[in-house]
């Protein structure tokens, strides 16, 4: 029997007792794996430089880099993230509707875990975190395949909660890692029906279209983030000078940094060179169309290529539209339906721009930085969903869970 196979069926041994229990248990178990996280955070921090200096010396770039790397604020920000997992409600149970038919019969709509849930990302270990937390709250068991550029991390960070929840009443079997790097135990997990109820993938658009197209299993899909920003004609241009730089420069190497930035040509005419140079400053290489070119002496011409491109760096986009309307066009065509934004003091324009868009999260006057789970209030998230069906945006706690319906009777049969 392969690892994949092995650890899932385990898992899912685990998760028909992890489903049932309390609140007060589950909390109590995440809060111990919070602070076996800080109190061990110097093993996590060892583990971590191994994946740091093996990146290095493969080339990972500096963007990459960031994402992998792990310091004390950040152990303590995902052992933070665990204990607001624990003030958050718990959602399974909880009624979603109740009905009273004629002949008697009482049929409730409850919450319930979705089961085993399988998920697959790349160097981001705090997600390891995260996902275990989340799966955890929500009675579900859980299956990690991490990318191999985070594997001593991760490993080191599941032998501790591990650790924490042997202590706990969740079986520690509900969660498992798999360790083996090559693709195939990813294609293993995609096919394991009946066994992995649902998988969610997270990462970049190569791995989410793999996982998306080749599974026979279910899928979450969270989407790779071409996320723009659209500066209009009545932007107030330190606003917009503001958001665009901190959508692309805060924290570059994430789904919900800005790709591109639309200007409108009027406000282009006046603004954009100084936006260019705050950009430049901070090392943000640029690529726009030719009329972005001419005003911002040095940018480089974007190719068709660029305009479809998840960076995931310090490159930026830049193009010149004329109007509303063609910037909605442009962010039809190359938008991944995840994060958008408008800068404006025209309410119209800001209206219109809320209403067309067509994306999980939309803003008007705020940085696209703002999709995320923690800062919508939700705690840790799984992960940003950009499909229509079950869930869509931020993935907090309701979104993992099904339903069932239980039907309570007293001798009712089918005429």
């Amino acid at each position: 029997m392969s690892e994949v196979v092995d650890k899932a069926r385990i898992a899912k041994d685990a998760s028909y007792a992890l489903g049932v229990l309390s609140a007060a248990q589950k909390n109590e178990a995440l809060l111990k794996m919070a602070d076996h996280l800080v109190t061990r955070q110097t093993e996590i921090i060892a583990a971590n430089a191994e994946d740091l200096e093996r990146g290095r010396q493969t080339g990972l770039r500096t963007s990459l880099l960031d994402r992998l790397a792990l310091d004390e604020d950040r152990i303590a920000s995902m052992a933070e993230g665990l204990r607001q997992i624990v003030d958050l409600p718990d959602p399974v149970g909880e009624t979603l509707q109740e009905i009273e038919r004629p002949n008697g019969l009482r049929i409730q709509q409850l919450r319930v875990p979705i089961g085993l849930i399988g998920i697959i990302y790349e160097a981001r270990p705090n997600v390891t975190v995260d996902a275990a937390g989340l799966c955890l709250k929500t009675g579900n068991a859980v299956v990690l395949r991490g990318g191999s550029a985070a594997l001593s991390s991760n490993l080191q960070i599941i032998k501790i909660l591990h650790d924490a929840l042997a202590a706990s009443a969740i079986p520690a079997d509900a969660l498992q890692i798999i360790e083996d790097a090559n693709r195939s135990s990813v294609d293993e997990m995609l096919k394991l029906n009946g066994v992995i109820d649902t998988i969610i993938p997270r990462g970049g658009a190569s791995l989410i279209q793999n996982v998306v197209q080749n599974a026979t299993v279910p899928v979450i899909e969270t989407g790779a983030g071409i996320c723009h920003t659209y500066l209009d004609a009545e932007a107030d241009p330190v606003m917009a000078s503001d958001i665009a730089l901190n959508a692309k420069v805060q924290r570059p190497s994430v789904c919900n940094a800005m790709e591109t930035l639309l200007v409108h040509e009027g406000f282009a005419a006046e603004h954009l060179t100084a936006i260019a140079k705050r950009m430049k400053e901070d090392n943000v290489e640029l690529r726009g169309d030719r009329r972005a070119c001419t005003l911002v002496p040095g940018m480089a011409e974007a190719s068709e290529q660029d305009w479809a491109t998840e960076y995931n760096d310090y490159v930026l986009n830049v193009k010149i539209v004329s109007s509303l309307d063609e910037a909605l066009l442009h962010i039809r065509r190359y938008g991944t339906m995840h994060s958008e934004c408008i800068v404006t003091d025209n309410q119209a324009n800001a209206r219109r721009f809320l209403a067309e868009v067509d994306a999980a999260a939309v803003y008007h006057n705020a940085s696209t930085r703002f999709t995320d789970g923690f800062e919508f209030g939700y705690g840790a998230e799984i992960g940003i969903s950009t499909q229509k069906l079950h869930a869509r945006g931020p993935m907090g706690l309701p979104a993992l869970t099904s339903s069932k319906y239980i039907v309570e009777g007293t001798g009712q049969i089918r005429q």
